[in-house]
């Protein structure tokens, strides 16, 4: 890991969704000259998403993709140096901190912002990852609005997948709830709501067998776990709410985290446990998980990180 020629960054953004640029904007407009590595998905998870209608500032709507690249824009003009790499360790124990690129070379910082984000849990069910955009969707609140008027399916037992059930409730004719045991996992209020709501259908001890559709998704086959009987029921979307799993195991020696790996910020602001590491986007939200949420978020730990580097006199 020694190298007398390392490069020394004042502020390392890792990751490259909403957080991560946002930050880069910040970061880059106080002078602390950023480096940015766009990690394994460039953009994050918007770019698997198509219409986005609820950031402001679109009137029309915005592809996910599209977007993603005006943000990179945005933040490669005001100086960013935004590079291709994912970081797959670190060592958070000397000053600069030091974090690995590539498993390869390791660069060294006196700040740094992760904003890795976090992936949707799926099925992986084929038809699932070819119809994902098309139907299949992971954010109802992002994507239940393009379903207004029709049948759904949720598969999912948590708190998340009855609020999601209980969001699409209000919008589309009926939702099929697909859990795949006896009881849902969600707190005794949230299950009150789902059952108390006449068109939430929930099928238990039900499985999905495969989503239906050639081009979009037009139905979803499932079986019941306990007879054995199979069900075709006729859907425009299938929204999957089985949870979400931060990009976070490379930080999990040094950050503390919640016990599914969230990463813990101390309230109000965006620091760590680390002086000097600060986390933004979904890695350390699973309550909101939205882009609007995300940049917001980002702008705060650029601007916690050029206060720290402002105390510690180098910037």
């Amino acid at each position: 890991m020694e190298n007398n020629n390392q490069e020394i960054i004042n502020c390392l953004i890792i990751g490259s969704g909403p957080a991560g640029y946002t930050a880069a904007i910040y970061a880059s407009r106080a002078n602390l000259h950023p480096v940015l590595y766009q990690g394994i998905q460039p953009g994050g998870q918007l770019t698997i998403t198509t219409e986005v209608e609820n950031y402001p500032g679109y009137p029309e709507g915005i592809q996910g993709p599209e977007m993603m690249v005006h943000f990179e824009n945005q933040a490669k003009r005001m100086g960013a140096d935004i590079r291709y790499g994912m970081a797959t360790a670190v060592d958070f124990s000397t000053r600069p901190l030091k974090v690995q690129i590539d498993e390869e070379k390791w660069i060294s910082a006196h700040s740094v912002i992760i904003s890795t984000g976090a992936a949707a849990k799926l099925l992986g069910l084929p038809s699932e990852e070819r119809l994902n955009g098309y139907g299949v969707s992971a954010c109802a609140v992002c994507d239940g609005f393009f379903f207004k008027g029709k049948e759904v399916a949720i598969v999912g037992a948590g708190d998340t997948a009855a609020e999601e059930a209980l969001y699409l409730s209000k919008l589309c004719t009926v939702v099929h709830m697909i859990v795949r045991k006896g009881e849902m996992r969600a707190s005794k209020v949230m299950q009150e709501r789902v059952l108390r709501t006449e068109n939430i259908k929930v099928y238990w001890h039900s499985e999905t067998n495969e989503i239906l559709g050639e081009k979009k998704v037009e139905a979803v086959s499932i079986k019941n776990n306990q007879t054995n009987e199979q069900h075709t029921i006729p859907v425009s979307a299938f929204f999957v709410a089985i949870g979400h799993e931060p990009n976070s195991k490379i930080f999990k020696d040094w950050i503390d985290m919640d016990e599914t790996g969230y990463i813990n910020t101390i309230p109000g602001s965006s620091k760590t446990n680390i002086e000097g590491v600060f986390a933004a986007g979904d890695v350390q939200d699973k309550t909101y998980r939205q882009a609007v949420t995300a940049a917001g978020s980002g702008c705060m730990a650029a601007l916690d990180a050029e206060r720290y580097l402002g105390t510690k006199g180098l910037h």
